[in-house]
């Protein structure tokens, strides 16, 4: 894996792939790089104006379907109209965002990057033929789920822990995903990466002063969208991953570089956290995956 990019990827020609988010940013990067590769790959956008544009420029083997992470409705619509496809790429997210809630009154950070990812990945897993790569964050280090109030009913709302729970459930997710996937005796591979210190939009809908501050250091600081998008990349079209890695730069406190396996916290392996989290989704989405 030493030194890799997006040059590396393996032929793709025959194999599709759905990327959220893909309109802009890391999961923009991961589109274009997956239809150069010969992909056919579905960018699952709530803005499809902007998606629109990113598939005329990969060109033929690049379709445009609409997915509001944020409404399970849209979920469900976009999965029901899912054929059989090979990589599921959850990349979609929101970051630090004011405190508000989704239309199924999820709080708006773990309703779009935790909640939304699970029913959709719950809802096509049986459509899928090789893996599901989801993003989480270095910032999962300030997370903690708190399975008693996940959707801040109670708690005082903090946009930066909010943001680093619903980065930690995507790691309790890939790993409780990859021991159900196993125990059931099923092929599939479930996996997740972080880009490190990567400069896109992501930063830029705090809403608040903290929009100019993070603007100065991503011009500063920040590795680029094509760095930041490898790790995932990676865990999307390596042959030889390996189901419940988490997949990261290799740089200095793992903010730039290229991609390799990295290590995640220690909340993040508490298997009694990760089941009660599943059963709780499983409730709050109504989507049950049958392993």
């Amino acid at each position: 894996m030493t030194k890799w990019t997006a040059e590396d990827v393996v032929d793709q020609t025959g194999r599709t792939f759905v990327v959220t988010g893909a309109n802009s940013g890391l999961g923009e990067v991961v589109a274009r790089a997956l239809g150069k590769a010969g992909a056919d790959v579905v960018l699952a956008c709530r803005d499809t104006t902007k998606a629109d544009a990113v598939a005329a420029e990969i060109g033929p083997n690049a379709v445009v379907r609409k997915l509001d992470l944020s409404d399970l409705s849209s979920v469900r619509a976009f999965a029901d109209a899912t054929e059989k496809f090979d990589v599921l790429v959850n990349n979609a997210g929101v970051m630090a965002v004011p405190f508000r809630r989704t239309v199924d009154g999820f709080e708006m950070q773990i309703g779009t990057n935790h909640l939304g990812h699970f029913a959709l990945t719950g809802l096509l897993k049986d459509k899928l033929t090789d893996r599901v790569v989801t993003m989480s964050s270095a910032l999962h280090q300030l997370g903690t789920v708190d399975l008693d109030d996940l959707n801040f009913e109670r708690r005082k709302y903090n946009r930066w822990l909010a943001y680093g729970q619903s980065k930690l459930a995507n790691l309790l997710f890939t790993y409780e995903l990859q021991r159900r996937l196993a125990a059931s005796g099923s092929s599939l591979k479930a996996l997740a990466s972080h880009p490190g210190y990567a400069s896109t939009n992501l930063q830029g809908h705090t809403e608040s002063i903290q929009d100019k501050l993070m603007g100065i250091g991503n011009s500063i600081f920040a590795q680029s969208a094509e760095m930041g998008a490898l790790p995932e990349l990676w865990a999307a079209t390596a042959p030889d991953a390996f189901g419940g890695s988490y997949i990261g730069p290799d740089g200095p406190f793992e903010q730039r570089g290229y991609p390799k396996v990295v290590g995640s916290n220690k909340k993040s392996h508490d298997s009694k956290t990760a089941s009660g989290l599943w059963t709780l989704s499983e409730k709050l989405t109504g989507v049950s995956f049958g392993i």
